[in-house]
């Protein structure tokens, strides 16, 4: 059974004006949402199947999926889901990831002893870290690490998030741009219910293609 959207009181009759992501608010995902369909409400789901689902179910109108990093590679999980999900590609969205080192009000860097965050963004700030010391943690999530922080507030504990996450949960940014690359980008898939085909003045178009091979040397 998929899971449901984080508020399980949402009105299928506001659907669609929301897009659903998966993650916390404050999320990467989250600020793609913000960036391609301001208009829209974004909805905060537990999981990569519960967004799918969101829009299966009529909660939201589009899923705002990522599916590969310039730094990190492609999101494996979602290769694995999205031949099952019964959406569409629609749309496609470019997110520049500029993390920031996140704290409560009151830590500085002299108090700061650990960092906690996703694998992939501890991973894209690998130099900040060792440059300064700082011992990395593995969250669930960047936002969802950000929250913890604000709900503890340890001044020993930083979290890499972005300043969307600072907004939200009211934490201070000790150090912007911490990532290693500076072509830092997470590429997003957007996902509906219909298709949705370009017609032949309205320019460049991608189409997808979804196939499988044998498990053998050389098949492709």
């Amino acid at each position: 059974m998929d899971e449901q959207a984080n508020d399980e009181t949402v009105d299928p009759a506001g659907a669609h004006q929301r897009i659903a992501f998966q993650g916390r608010p404050g999320a990467y995902s989250h600020m793609a949402c913000r960036q391609a369909y301001p208009e829209l409400e974004p909805l905060p789901c537990e999981s990569f199947e519960s967004a799918f689902a969101a829009v299966r179910d009529g909660l939201a109108r589009y899923a705002m999926i990522p599916v590969d990093n310039t730094v990190a590679g492609r999101v494996a999980d979602v290769h694995h889901l999205m031949p099952h999900c019964g959406l569409h590609i629609i749309g496609e969205q470019f997110l520049r990831v500029n993390h920031h080192l996140l704290a409560v009000p009151g830590a500085t860097m002299a108090t700061v002893r650990h960092v906690h965050s996703h694998v992939h963004a501890l991973g894209q700030c690998r130099k900040f870290l060792n440059e300064h010391g700082l011992k990395p943690v593995v969250a669930a999530d960047t936002a969802g690490a950000a929250a913890d922080l604000a709900r503890t507030g340890d001044l020993a504990t930083a979290v890499i998030a972005s300043h969307l996450a600072a907004e939200i949960y009211g934490l201070v940014s000790l150090t912007a741009d911490v990532e290693d690359a500076e072509h830092n980008t997470t590429r997003f898939l957007v996902l509906a219910q219909e298709p949705r085909y370009p017609g032949v003045k309205d320019g460049p178009a991608i189409t997808s293609f979804l196939f499988k091979v044998r498990n053998v040397p050389a098949a492709l």
